[in-house]
């Protein structure tokens, strides 16, 4: 291991001779033993492979950009709960500031989903797409259950719209604050995306972002 990775597991986690890590190359997991630590090279002998677990269920989240700190902490619960892709929205009411911002922030967002797939020992990190409108994403999701957090009144509960699913591949899309533009709901039910309410209470689009993922993998997930 070399680089900002080495530099890591030398300096801030005090790695030493001897000490047994998991390694993955994204396909395959090894059991590690740390055979010598240098300044920026960390040197490992591979011990045994382990059984690599991969995913039942392919879960791609189409997130409206946020601000920063709310949208930073959605992708890191995102990643910790399995998700496979993340994609920035450029919703109709999302703030103008923070879209113009947004691409200057994919290399610090790329490192939050390294980090907290570490830190959950995922095989392999969500992919992060590029900022995106929405009618753009939908259109590009044309596999797997397609799933639209809605705030409607005419939006069926989400465990409704789950029963009876058995799709190994979902996308689940989720607004701003300011919510959905009447003709994002139509770009997204003409893509075949299907309105799902978490209820009555408003939440904001972090704290919809994690119940609604945990709720996919309770009903959907089979491993």
């Amino acid at each position: 291991m070399e680089g900002q990775a080495a530099l890591h597991l030398g300096r801030v986690l005090r790695a030493q001779t001897g000490q047994l890590y998991e390694l993955s190359d994204g396909e395959r997991v090894w059991l590690s033993r740390i055979e010598s630590v240098g300044r920026d090279r960390v040197q490992f002998a591979l011990v045994e492979e382990l059984p690599a677990v991969q995913p039942s269920l392919i879960l791609t989240l189409l997130l409206a950009v946020v601000k920063f700190d709310a949208f930073e902490w959605a992708i890191e619960k995102a990643t910790e709960l399995g998700v496979s892709a993340i994609v920035p929205l450029a919703a109709e009411r999302s703030e103008k500031a923070l879209l113009a911002s947004a691409a200057k922030r994919a290399e610090r967002w790329r490192k939050i989903l390294l980090e907290a797939s570490q830190q959950s020992r995922r095989l392999c990190v969500p992919v992060l797409g590029n900022l995106a409108r929405p009618e753009e994403a939908f259109a590009s999701s044309n596999d797997g259950l397609r799933l639209m957090l809605s705030e409607r009144a005419t939006a069926s509960p989400l465990r409704k719209v789950l029963q009876g699913q058995g799709s190994e591949k979902a996308i689940l899309a989720i607004g701003p604050e300011g919510g959905w533009t009447d003709a994002e709901f139509e770009s997204a039910r003409s893509c075949g995306f299907l309105e799902a309410s978490l209820g009555g209470l408003i939440l904001r689009t972090e704290t919809a972002a994690l119940a609604a993922l945990a709720s996919l993998n309770y009903a959907l997930r089979h491993d």
